[in-house]
């Protein structure tokens, strides 16, 4: 017993990586010299093991995450692509790049005073002249066009498309979001965050130059969606209507980009802002320009004049969702109509009071896609989230109005995705597929070309594609069959951005780089 007593106390020690610290030190250092050695060591139990690997599993994740590696989920929510996430740097090459435009300019652009903050006025502002003639249409001045439809109908455009693609114009870098553009006055107008502010941008059309920008403090967050704003800005009759993710509302002069009036539509309404920030692009009807802070004390829907920002009326207590308000007349009654969370709505332009109402419930509250207006009394609304898609009508009886299903249907999930209607058939995408439905019946006549959770417009009785990835596809608009006529790659990452077209531009964008090309002949 004394010699085996001996044997015990003269055993040579362990190797300092078999202790407990030294592999709690190689776990923090390297990670996965710390897992080998974990489950080389001796004496420590299979559970002990298994709990030591998913906790180091862990601080991996950690570390790559503060190194800015990121799994960027699609359109279903999936995550798909590997990246590594350096706003600064990106911030860095949009101010070099801009750096660079303006050493190489004829004439300086219009220097705007980012650090103001200006209120809401109360009295109308007049605006700073233009310093220079404006050339160029005021085609295509909204969100998807000129009725929000997705619907180009300006000239003819090129097709087919060359091998090599569209002929390019410019591509530089810009800031993140979702937002499309507006064009107006040779101008291209769009929203983007550059580190931690939200800047609204106004860039010749035809070389991408930079021509003013308008920014204040704002970042809006979000792991599943992406960063920063998603709302496009609508021009009319020379002012630009922005409004950021957070809620700040600002009216501008297109011409110099100069502060008309400012505000915040959360703040007034009491509201707080949805899961994905606010979305709805800014409408103007007569007078007034209609957003949707989404309060609950009546305040869901404000109309505000489009002078100076004073709010002329608000409707609704509903919960708001993503889709930016149109007009239409349905039933002989001129009228918006309004996609909540929770449903579709009827409101007069006068005084907001609600002519009509349709049940339309998703998964999460979430709407998100555009509806579309068929003829004088019909309209077509699509979601995704465990929806679809259904034609509804707007009847009138005396000065009554009542909503009712033609047809409904899955055949077309519309997530955040914009269709289109051309001859009698509906285009648009089906998580992520391309189908035809007919659109007095809701049969499906096709389904086909996998382009993921991009976006679509129609021109010349084709689609124009932007898929998620990036690339730009020409697909023929008929219920036929699916027919792709031409394809090129546009963009690069993950590309959610409406196009849009004018004067012979296609502009593409993304939350990382925007392009022109030209599609008219």
């Amino acid at each position: 017993m004394r010699l085996l007593h001996r044997m015990k106390s003269t055993q040579i020690p362990r190797p300092w990586y078999q202790s407990p610290a030294g592999v709690l030190a190689a776990t923090l250092l390297l990670p996965p010299v710390g897992l080998v050695l974990l489950w080389l060591r001796p004496g420590t139990g299979v559970f002990k093991k298994v709990l030591g690997s998913f906790a180091t599993f862990i601080l991996v994740g950690v570390y790559l995450y503060a190194f800015g590696v990121r799994l960027i989920p699609d359109g279903s929510g999936i995550p798909k692509i590997l990246t590594v996430h350096r706003p600064d740097a990106q911030a860095e090459a949009i101010e070099r790049h801009r750096a660079e435009q303006r050493a190489h300019a004829v004439s300086p652009p219009v220097e705007v005073n980012e650090a103001a903050e200006p209120t809401r006025s109360g009295t109308d502002a007049a605006a700073p002249a233009a310093t220079a003639a404006p050339s160029g249409s005021t085609y295509w001045t909204d969100f998807r066009g000129p009725n929000r439809d997705g619907r180009y109908d300006q000239a003819a455009i090129r097709t087919p498309w060359p091998k090599e693609g569209l002929p390019l114009a410019w591509k530089q870098p810009c800031g993140g979001g979702y937002a499309s553009f507006s064009i107006a006055n040779g101008r291209a107008f769009t929203i983007e965050q550059r580190r931690d502010r939200e800047v609204v941008a106004a860039y010749d059309l035809k070389s991408g130059r930079e021509l003013w920008t308008d920014s204040w403090a704002a970042f809006f967050e979000e792991s599943m969606g992406g960063d920063g704003p998603r709302a496009t800005p609508t021009w009319h009759e020379g002012k630009i209507y922005a409004l950021g993710a957070t809620g700040v509302f600002r009216c501008l002069d297109g011409a110099t980009g100069k502060v008309v009036w400012s505000t915040n539509i959360l703040e007034d309404a009491g509201a707080e802002n949805l899961s994905w920030g606010m979305a709805a692009s800014p409408l103007v009807i007569d007078e007034k320009v209609i957003v949707l802070p989404g309060g609950s004390r009546n305040n869901s829907v404000a109309a505000c004049d489009k002078r100076n920002g004073q709010i002329i009326w608000t409707a609704l207590n509903d919960k708001q969702a993503y889709v930016s308000p149109i007009q239409a007349t349905l039933a002989g009654k001129r009228q918006l109509i309004v996609v909540s969370s929770s449903r579709v709505v009827g409101l007069t332009v006068e005084d907001g009071s609600l002519l009509w109402e349709y049940p339309w419930k998703t998964q999460y509250d979430i709407n998100a896609s555009q509806p579309i207006v068929l003829d004088e009394s019909r309209f077509v609304i699509s979601s995704g989230y465990g929806h679809g898609t259904a034609l509804v009508e707007i009847k009138a009886e005396g000065e009554k109005f009542s909503a009712r299903t033609v047809w409904e249907n899955n055949g077309l999930k519309s997530r955040f995705n914009g269709f289109v209607l051309h001859e009698g058939h509906i285009y648009g995408s089906d998580e992520g597929i391309l189908v035809c439905l007919e659109a007095a019946t809701g049969t499906r006549k096709w389904k086909g070309g996998r382009y993921g959770y991009g976006q679509l417009i129609l021109a010349g009785g084709h689609l124009i594609i932007t898929t998620e990835d990036g690339d730009v596809v020409l697909v023929r608009a008929t219920p036929e069959k699916h027919e792709e006529v031409s394809r090129f790659s546009a963009l690069s990452g993950r590309t959610w951005n409406n196009p849009a077209i004018a004067d012979g531009y296609l502009l593409v964008r993304n939350d990382r780089e925007m392009a022109a090309y030209r599609i008219v002949f």
